[in-house]
């Protein structure tokens, strides 16, 4: 997370047990308030695969017990859509209930489930083959300058006077750090100009794509369920789950209803990504066993 430490105050905490690393929180601190940290999209309370249910309780109650004499009042902590878990992992939202947690917000995602996916509907399909008369051709090339500086960033300028999140020199330093995580994908026309594309993260378990974008003709061309058709089998050999990200908006308040058909029309259903507020003095009444 160095890429964007000027940005954040780090408060990261790492738990062990027996000189053990057993769980980590990755975390900011704003005042009296800790967040599950806001530089990273699904950051949360993560442990180690050997973590059993009762130590990963007492380490969950020390850091709420650190943050306490720390003086933060207030821990605002994410849980990482179930998905992206390599095996069962629902210690937090436990946690969370016996500390009397409130939601704050509660984001809709809209995903695939390789073991029960869906046909494009026609209208997708009817893209995507539009897209072929069209000649278009896809390539995994990793050419993230053409694709940020031409198509990316106007776009976002132009439609909602918004930045990336990530640079373009940050997301070229983690994709040299991770070069199997994140790939770039784009479409060009036969004559080789680049008409779309897509930034697309890859976990054990799923596909997301973080950035996508298209030029002004995406529609006429079909260049985007061209883009969002291939990456969805393309990189799916050894994953279980498509995540096309976040279909809400003012925390979860409202849903984006276009967004939402057209990732559907691509066979999505929704699933929630949480995040609640903890009083951190809680930890004085966490206790598991009968007393």
């Amino acid at each position: 997370m160095d890429y964007h430490s000027d940005r954040f105050r780090d408060f990261s905490l790492m738990a062990y047990k027996d000189d053990k690393l057993l769980a980590i929180l990755p975390a900011n601190r704003v005042e009296d308030t800790v967040y599950s940290h806001q530089g990273l999209t699904y950051g949360s309370f993560v442990l180690q695969d050997s973590a059993k249910l009762f130590d990963a309780f007492e380490a969950f109650k020390a850091m709420l017990e650190f943050l306490y004499t720390e003086g933060v009042k207030t821990l605002d902590i994410r849980v990482i859509p179930t998905f992206y878990n390599r095996m069962p992992a629902d210690e937090l939202e436990y946690f969370l209930f016996k500390a009397g947690a409130k939601l704050r917000k509660r984001d809709v995602l809209m995903v695939i489930d390789y073991a029960h996916k869906l046909r494009f509907q026609k209208n997708r399909r009817e893209g995507i083959n539009k897209a072929k008369r069209n000649g278009l051709v896809v390539q995994v090339d990793n050419d993230f300058d053409t694709f940020w500086n031409t198509i990316l960033i106007p776009n976002l300028h132009q439609k909602h006077g918004v930045k990336p999140v990530h640079s373009l020199d940050e997301i070229k330093l983690l994709a040299s750090r991770f070069p199997d995580n994140i790939k770039q994908v784009n479409v060009y026309t036969g004559e080789g100009v680049l008409v779309a594309g897509t930034t697309v993260f890859l976990t054990d378990t799923t596909i997301h794509p973080q950035y996508v974008s298209g030029n002004p003709d995406k529609n006429f061309y079909g260049s985007l369920d061209l883009a969002y058709d291939f990456i969805i089998n393309h990189f799916r050999e050894d994953k279980r789950y498509f995540d096309f990200n976040i279909s809400s908006e003012e925390d979860g308040a409202m849903l984006n209803e276009g967004l939402i058909f057209w990732k559907e029309t691509c066979g999505a259903r929704s699933w929630v990504a949480d995040n609640y507020l903890v009083d951190t003095a809680s930890y004085r009444e966490l206790n598991l066993k009968k007393k």
